[in-house]
């Protein structure tokens, strides 16, 4: 479901202890950044606003916190692996040159030796790298994020160029 006027953080993962002490693990990449007094929870497609009563940001992607009259286990388990979201209007206003791998999104992605290889659809941000997802013929390619790989890119024709190693396209046309 698609909410304009909200950013998408992350998701709750787990609880902690018996006292409703939620974990909120973060896909945005700039979490730390923000000042977190209130959230959106999406519940049946809509999002459902909760107020944070406590809140302990970790720089692992990931925070503790407390809800406003949820003070038990028992309370918080119908918002495990729900969608969290925050207010766009709140969002810090990010610097022109702060250019972030997530911003690829929508990159059309041109390998050296294959040429256009589609454009890319989703970046994820795992523990070891980041990695581009690309509509490719049909499929979902997948490539690391890294310096080796990446030749140029150019922001304002949105072209990513990348010399992919060998055999990694051909895998994705079998």
């Amino acid at each position: 479901m698609s909410h304009p006027d909200h950013v998408y953080l992350g998701y709750f993962s787990r609880t902690r202890g018996l006292k409703g002490e939620l974990q909120l693990f973060f896909e945005y990449e700039a979490y730390d950044e923000l000042e977190l007094e209130s959230i959106f929870v999406e519940m049946d497609g809509k999002l459902v606003p909760f107020f944070i009563e406590q809140i302990k940001v970790h720089p692992n992607s990931t925070a503790f916190l407390f809800l406003e009259e949820y003070d038990h286990l028992d309370k918080v388990q119908s918002l495990l692996r729900k969608k969290v979201y925050y207010p766009q209007s709140l969002v810090p206003e990010r610097d022109p040159d702060d250019f972030r791998l997530t911003d690829l999104k929508g990159y059309q992605v041109i390998d050296l030796q294959h040429g256009a290889l589609g454009i890319i659809i989703e970046i994820h941000d795992f523990p070891q790298q980041m990695v581009a997802s690309v509509a490719f013929e049909g499929k979902e390619l997948l490539f690391p994020l890294n310096e080796d790989l990446m030749l140029n890119i150019d922001s304002d024709t949105k072209r990513l160029e990348v010399d992919l190693p060998d055999g990694l396209v051909e895998m994705y046309r079998a």
